[in-house]
C-alpha cells in the first residue's frame, strides 16, 4: 500500500471524528434554562372576577382577607386549626390567648373568628393564591376594582346600609363599615346578580355559595349571625382609597399609620409566581424558607427579617406573636369545573413540608357553583355570636 493510501483513511477518520467533537460541543446535553420573563399585570376583568366575592365586605373584614391571602399556607394551617372541636369551643379572651400561641400573621388570626370565611379561602386555595399574589403586584389595582365593582353594586340597587353595616360615598368612593365596630357581619350575595349585567363576558366572577342560615329579608344581599370580634387582632387597619394604600396603626387608630407592607416570613416558603415579586421579596422569603426547612442555627421560629403588619408599643403584649418561619407571565384566571376537587396547587409543592401540606390541603375543592336561591332559609340571623 502506496503512502498516499494510507494517509488519506487516516486523514478522513480524523476529519470524522473533529467533526463528531464539534456537534457533541454545539449541542449540549441539556438546553439551557430560559430567563424568567416578566409577568404581564392582570387586567381589569381578571381582577374584578378575582375581587367579586369579597369587594362588599366591610373594609375591616376586607382587609383581613387580602392580606391574609399573601400567607397561603398559614390559611391552611389556621383553618385545620379550627376543625379540631376543642378550638372552635374557645371566644373572647380563651380565643386569643390560644391564638397567642401560633406563629401566624395577624390577619390570619384575626379571620379565625369567622370560620366560614376561613373555610372558603382554605377550599379554594387557587383563588386565595392568586388574590394575594395580585395584592401584592398590584394593590392600587386591586382597590380600584373594590371601589368599581361597589360602585356597580350600589348603581344596581344592591349596596344599601342596613343593620348590619354602614355605607357612605365620599370624593367617589364607597367605604363599607360594620354598623357596631365589635360586631361584623359576612355579607353574603350572588355576584353575577349583585354588581347588575356583568360586563366581561369572558371572565365570569367567581362565586361560593352560601352558608346555612342566611337571611335575605328581601334584599340582594344577606347576612348571617354577628360575630364579636377578637380584640388583639382587629381594627388596627385602614384603607386609604385615594392613596392605594392599605395602613396599620400600631398602636392604636389613634396613633400614627404606616403603609402595610407584607412579611416574608410568613409566607413560610410558598414561592412567588409574580417574577417582580418574587425579586422584592425573595432574599427574606429564601431566608424564611431555610427557618422553616430547619436548618441548622435556622430555628423554625427565627424572628422574621421584617415585620410590618403586627402592632407594637403599648399594645405590643396583646398582639405580640412567634414569627415563623414560579415566576411565569400572569395566565388567564382559570375557571373552577363545577364541584371538582383539587390538590394543594403547585406552590405548595416545591419547598420542605410539601407532601404534608398537600395532604392537609387535599380535600379542598375549587368551586364555582350555580347561583343559588335567594330564599330566606329558616334560620334567623342578627344576633352577635360573640367568639
Amino acid at each position: 500500500m502506496t503512502m498516499k493510501q494510507c494517509i488519506i483513511p487516516w486523514v478522513a477518520a480524523m476529519l470524522g471524528a473533529l467533526g463528531l467533537l464539534s456537534l457533541a460541543v454545539a449541542q449540549p446535553t441539556e438546553a439551557p434554562v430560559a430567563a424568567t420573563a416578566p409577568a404581564q399585570p392582570l387586567s381589569q376583568a381578571q381582577l374584578d372576577q378575582l375581587t367579586a366575592p369579597i369587594a362588599l365586605y366591610s373594609d375591616p373584614l376586607l382587609g383581613a382577607v387580602l392580606t391574609a391571602s399573601t400567607y397561603p399556607l398559614e390559611v391552611v394551617e389556621a383553618a385545620r386549626w379550627l376543625e379540631n372541636p376543642a378550638n372552635a369551643s374557645l371566644k373572647g379572651d380563651q380565643l386569643a390567648a390560644a391564638l397567642q400561641q401560633q406563629p401566624w400573621d395577624a390577619s390570619v388570626k384575626s379571620l379565625v373568628s369567622f370560620p366560614d370565611v376561613l373555610r372558603t379561602m382554605n377550599s379554594n386555595l387557587q383563588w386565595t393564591e392568586q388574590l394575594g399574589d395580585a395584592f401584592l403586584a398590584q394593590q392600587a389595582a386591586i382597590m380600584d376594582s373594590v371601589q368599581r365593582l361597589r360602585q356597580r353594586a350600589a348603581a344596581a340597587g344592591s349596596l344599601r346600609a342596613t343593620p348590619q353595616q354602614t355605607v357612605s360615598t365620599e370624593d367617589g368612593t364607597v367605604a363599607i363599615q360594620p354598623a357596631n365596630p365589635d360586631v361584623v357581619y359576612v355579607p353574603y350575595y350572588d355576584p353575577s346578580v349583585v354588581y347588575g349585567p356583568w360586563p366581561w363576558a369572558g371572565y365570569p366572577p367567581f362565586y361560593f355559595g352560601l352558608a346555612p342560615g342566611i337571611v335575605f329579608d328581601g334584599a340582594l344581599i344577606g347576612f348571617g349571625l354577628g360575630i364579636g370580634i377578637v380584640g388583639p387582632f382587629w381594627g388596627w387597619w385602614g384603607w386609604d382609597w385615594h392613596g392605594h394604600r392599605l395602613d396599620v396603626f400600631p398602636n392604636g387608630r389613634g396613633s400614627p399609620g404606616r403603609p402595610w407592607g407584607h412579611d416574608p416570613g410568613h409566607r413560610r416558603g410558598v414561592p412567588y409566581r409574580d417574577a417582580g415579586t418574587s425579586a422584592r421579596y425573595g432574599g427574606e422569603a429564601a431566608a424564611a424558607r431555610r427557618n422553616f426547612r430547619g436548618y441548622p442555627g435556622s430555628g423554625a421560629n427565627a424572628p422574621s427579617p421584617r415585620s410590618s403588619s403586627v402592632p407594637r408599643g403599648p399594645q405590643a403584649a396583646a398582639h405580640s406573636q412567634a414569627q415563623s418561619s414560579r415566576p411565569s407571565a400572569a395566565p388567564r384566571i382559570q375557571q373552577a369545573p363545577q364541584a371538582r376537587t383539587r390538590s394543594a396547587p403547585r406552590a405548595f409543592e416545591s419547598f420542605g413540608r410539601g407532601a404534608q401540606v398537600r395532604s392537609e390541603a387535599a380535600r379542598g375543592s375549587f368551586s364555582r357553583s350555580s347561583p343559588a336561591p335567594r330564599a330566606a332559609p329558616a334560620a334567623h340571623g342578627g344576633a352577635p355570636r360573640h367568639r
